[in-house]
């Protein structure tokens, strides 16, 4: 179909494993990954071509091998999905496309590699295993129910069919590297979501960090509560960066802070991140977990430009004032950082954070920017106009394939340095944003 090769660093991740096993979220969890860290990367969910190109309410029997129309409407969505992947590589320059369907057999496997050595592109397969019978129950019931092909069907008949599309799966389902013709595959077999790994053939930087990735997932429930330090004497003073302590009443917020962590969080464990400043350690004085201090967590290095006030910045640098609206996320001060670098510092505490349970980070603007947009999948472009105010605790609870989030703010007045006509700053973003869609 197409004559051109794509790039020699394109990767396939083709996603293995029975129904209800994860393999979605592990999908979404990588794509999120890879989008923050820059890497251009797409999921190709083959379930959503066979809704598109038979409809959405098909019943088990639609899944049972011995079903030949069934078998070669599957596919065919399958082949559908294949060619708009490799279009995706050729047209729009693609990095990492994610291949998210069952894959379940060595047959569909063979024909999956065959048909991407034709572009050159890379092939590695994510196998999803689980044993655990209450983690499968989970899935089911909080995923696989609410799915399209279930809509306004009777909970318990959902539940019932499903389980009947599982077991025509289990029926002709082959493990990777069950055979010698796949000793020799790239894979990664995900057992149990996470509690053990088993890789083979893994070649290169991208893969050994995806790899690396897959094997600090968890789905254990937890809360990864964000708040900026406290009020600092440099937010009254209106300057950027440096390291000053908290103001009167960024005080009272730190001492009004145990209590709101307090009152969301019950009696579960906690752990406390702060950067290495000041005002960050200050404002986690007086909570009573186990605090951590994080080099990585320091706020983003304005260079020449610490220290100052915008107005000042205008004054001294005005060509750099300027050039910092044209592409925010990657102007870089100068002796500094740009949010691009600070997103690749922070990448070892992205792999912490999905590591942990419940934690706590007191941070900066710029820092808790970068990491919110991790988790609600923001781009690039709205990253650095995130709002997150002072004296307020962001409460984010990682779903299957959303995250909730609630804020709770502490009534306490605080001065956010920042340039004039600053709360005009987001509107504006949103505006340039619209005209370039609409060019």
């Amino acid at each position: 179909m197409y004559s051109k090769i794509v790039n020699f660093d394109s990767l396939v991740l083709f996603m293995v494993g029975l129904p209800a096993r994860g393999k979605t979220y592990v999908a979404q969890k990588v794509c999120r990954y890879l989008q923050w860290l820059s890497v251009s990367t797409k999921v190709f969910n083959v379930g959503n071509y066979r809704r598109k190109l038979h409809g959405a309410h098909q019943m088990h029997s639609f899944f049972d091998p011995h079903n030949t129309e069934g078998e070669i409407a599957r596919r065919e969505a399958a082949f559908e999905a294949l060619n708009d992947m490799i279009k995706w590589f050729l047209e729009e320059d693609g990095t990492v496309a994610i291949f998210d369907a069952t894959n379940s057999t060595r047959e569909r496997r063979i024909m999956i590699i065959d048909h991407c050595k034709k572009y050159d592109v890379q092939v590695m397969f994510v196998e999803s295993i689980c044993q655990d019978e209450s983690l499968i129950l989970q899935n089911i019931m909080d995923v696989k129910l609410s799915s399209p092909d279930y809509k306004d069907m009777d909970p318990e008949q959902a539940a019932e069919d499903f389980r009947a599309r599982i077991s025509h799966y289990e029926e002709v389902y082959e493990s990777v590297n069950e055979t010698p013709s796949e000793k020799d595959f790239t894979y990664i077999k995900l057992i149990n979501v996470g509690s053990q790994a088993v890789i083979n053939m893994i070649q290169g930087y991208l893969q050994s960090r995806i790899v690396y990735y897959l094997m600090n997932l968890h789905i254990l429930p937890r809360s990864i509560f964000f708040s900026r330090h406290g009020e600092s004497v440099y937010n009254l003073e209106g300057k950027i960066g440096g390291d000053s302590s908290l103001s009167p009443r960024g005080r009272k917020y730190s001492l009004a802070l145990p209590e709101l962590i307090k009152a969301n969080l019950g009696d579960q464990p906690l752990t406390v991140w702060t950067s290495t400043l000041k005002r960050t350690i200050e404002t986690a004085k007086h909570l009573q977990y186990p605090k951590l201090q994080w080099k990585a967590l320091d706020e983003l290095d304005a260079g020449v430009c610490d220290g100052m006030t915008y107005e000042e910045i205008e004054a001294k640098y005005p060509e750099d004032y300027f050039n910092r609206d044209e592409d925010k996320f990657n102007y870089r001060y100068r002796g500094g950082e740009s949010y691009r670098d600070v997103v690749y510092r922070l990448e070892p505490v992205i792999m912490e954070l999905e590591r942990q349970q419940n934690i706590l980070i007191i941070g900066h603007q710029a820092i808790l920017r970068c990491i919110y947009a991790y988790f609600q999948k923001l781009s690039q472009d709205d990253l650095p106009y995130i709002k997150i105010p002072l004296h307020t605790v962001i409460k984010l609870t990682p779903k299957a394939y959303t995250c909730h989030e609630d804020r709770y703010k502490i009534d306490i007045d605080a001065a956010e340095a920042g340039r004039k006509g600053n709360s005009f700053e987001l509107l504006d973003h949103i505006k340039k944003r619209a005209n370039a869609i609409k060019v």
